[in-house]
């Protein structure tokens, strides 16, 4: 058996505030789509990285799954693979912001 994504960030930052969001979140996103065993967990998180990525989006979630890729089996040589072909597709500022945060998650 795989190992069984658990998230509960949703409730902890938005709970009171957002409860439907902090839901969806933690129990549809990570809990369902997340444990999904179509696709194994270092597929799913360098996918996950490419697509936040590729949407410019270079904030802490961007740095939280390039550790979750890194934690679940992704290597140096692999996320700077895949950040160098996304960029010729999703932009090279894009791929720029990434290797930063990248380089400083697998420096740790």
């Amino acid at each position: 058996m795989a190992e069984k994504i658990v998230q509960t960030a949703g409730r902890q930052a938005l709970g009171e505030f957002a409860p439907e969001f902090a839901h969806f979140n933690d129990d549809v996103l990570f809990g369902e789509n997340w444990n999904n065993q179509d696709i194994d967990l270092k597929t799913r998180s360098l996918l996950t990285v490419i697509t936040l990525m590729a949407q410019g989006i270079t904030d802490s979630s961007l740095r939280f799954h390039i550790v979750n890729a890194k934690n679940h089996g992704v290597t140096r040589k692999e996320i700077a693979a895949a950040i160098t072909h996304a960029a010729f597709y999703a932009g090279w500022p894009k791929a720029w912001a990434t290797f930063n945060i990248a380089k400083d998650v697998y420096a740790e």
